[in-house]
């Protein structure tokens, strides 16, 4: 089983990830924060991840670290999970359609985190969150679970289904990049040999 568990405390928030790769989409997301809950929730249905997330943040200061500090304990659970990356298919690609939206999301498994994120949100907040930090979340995401990431919303309107195609696109495109390949027999998809 391809699984992980990261705890990480700071004077700012309290997490706790567990991570199951080939699960069944099941999740147990409780952050403090709404808006970010039900991204996780649906980011573990759509990748078929088995993910809980428990985090005690400041959010009486504002939501940033407890998104900030989740998607490095989910990211670096990410990396762990994979372990030395033997037999994945690496890299996949999504054009996620949500109603008036669509996203493209590109990535690579490649030990190399980089993001490019190329999505604008016309309002500051969906309901009470704060649309900056979606970005704050992939950019943390990107750079723990060692990932080149690429995020770009082509078209939308509305800003809640703006974010929430960045992370369904997302959600499917690390599912398929995470497949075992029954081709590669177990090597690491790469000629370095290491990712």
């Amino acid at each position: 089983m391809r699984t992980a568990s990261v705890s990480r405390r700071t004077s700012e928030t309290d997490v706790s990830v567990k991570l199951a790769l080939d699960g069944a989409g099941k999740a147990e997301i409780a952050t403090g924060v709404g808006f970010l809950d039900h991204m996780l929730d649906l980011l573990a249905r759509h990748a078929l991840f088995d993910l809980t997330v428990s985090v005690t943040g400041d959010t009486h200061i504002d939501d940033h670290h407890t998104v900030e500090d989740s998607a490095i304990a989910l990211g670096q659970a990410f990396a762990q999970a994979l372990g030395d990356k033997r037999g994945i298919a690496r890299y996949a690609d999504v054009h996620l359609p949500m109603d008036e939206t669509l996203t493209r999301v590109a990535l690579d498994i490649s030990g190399r985190p980089f993001l490019v994120f190329r999505t604008a949100f016309a309002r500051d907040k969906i309901g009470t969150f704060d649309t900056e930090l979606v970005r704050e979340w992939f950019q943390a995401f990107a750079m723990n679970a060692g990932i080149t990431l690429h995020v770009e919303t082509l078209y939308g309107d509305n800003q809640h289904h703006i974010a929430e195609s960045c992370f369904k696109g997302l959600a499917r495109a690390l599912r398929r990049a995470v497949a075992l390949d029954p081709r590669e027999e177990g090597r690491v998809p790469s000629t370095k040999g290491s990712l």
